[in-house]
Order: structure tokens, then sequence, then C-alpha cells
């Protein structure tokens, strides 16, 4: 049996630990998720306000996040 060379060992086992954590973290989070994570929500206007607002998850967990 053929043994794969330290390089490939070393890419498979970096690819199988990047996956898990990236399908962890979304992208986008509901209010309820952003309070239990320790965060807050802050609305802001976009632009002059007449563009509509932004929501935002400011600290805990899923800092920086958008607010659904």
């Amino acid at each position: 049996m053929r043994k794969l060379p330290y390089i490939l060992l070393a890419a498979l086992a970096a690819s199988a630990l990047a996956v898990p954590v990236t399908a962890a973290l979304p992208a986008d989070v509901t209010a309820g998720q952003c309070i239990a994570g320790g965060g807050m929500i802050v609305i802001s206007a976009a632009g002059d306000g007449s563009q509509g607002y932004t929501k935002r998850c400011m600290g805990g967990v899923h800092d920086g996040r958008t607010v659904l």
C-alpha cells in the first residue's frame, strides 16, 4: 500500500477542519440570536433615511452581522 505524501495529508486535514468552521458562521442572524449571543441591535438610517434602515448586531458572538 502506498503512503500519501505529507503535503497531501496536510491539505486534506486543513480542508476537513475548514468546512465546519465556515458552515458554523451565519451570514445573517435573527434578533433573538443577537441578544442571546450577548449583543445588542443597532438600527441606523441608510443615507438620508429615505433609503431605509440597516440593523446590525453589535457586540457578543454575532458582532457585525446583519439582523433579519
